[in-house]
């Protein structure tokens, strides 16, 4: 089980990145559903769309219905407890960010820290914790 639920737990991490740039924030709420997202401000429980809703409180969305931003994750680590059914998982992202008046460039760069939990078949976060250590200009970005 090891090989498939660190595939499938690194699929989510990287779903997570899609659904961001693709401006999908019911998708990425739903994938934390029965999760707390833990970012700069307060803990956001993903249940009853709290995690939809803390995006689109938050971040800024173009006329192409996405934040133009490109999120790369890497360095993703996965430890599986097979007998309890959870695992943990650790990377690197780096947001880059590109506009007709803004060139490509990084405006943020941290770490994610997830927990997860295989419950009636599927791998699902738990809770994710978001570092960001380095930042650009988000004024592009993000709600201030």
């Amino acid at each position: 089980m090891s090989t498939s639920a660190t595939f499938a737990i690194t699929n989510l991490i990287t779903r997570y990145a899609e659904l961001i740039d693709t401006g999908d924030f019911i998708g990425a709420g739903e994938l934390f559903a029965d999760a707390t997202f833990i970012g700069s401000g307060a803990p956001v429980p993903g249940r009853n769309g709290g995690v939809e809703k803390m995006l689109r409180n938050s971040v800024i969305l173009y006329e192409d219905g996405t934040p133009r931003t490109h999120h790369v994750t890497t360095n993703i680590a996965v430890d599986v407890d097979e007998e309890a059914g959870t695992a943990v998982a650790r990377s690197y992202v780096t947001v880059f960010q590109s506009l007709p008046d803004f060139p490509l460039q990084p405006v943020a760069a941290g770490c994610y820290n997830d927990r997860f939990e295989h419950r009636d078949g599927q791998w699902r976060f738990t809770e994710r914790q978001v570092r960001i250590h380095l930042v650009g200009d988000v004024s592009r970005h993000l709600r201030t």
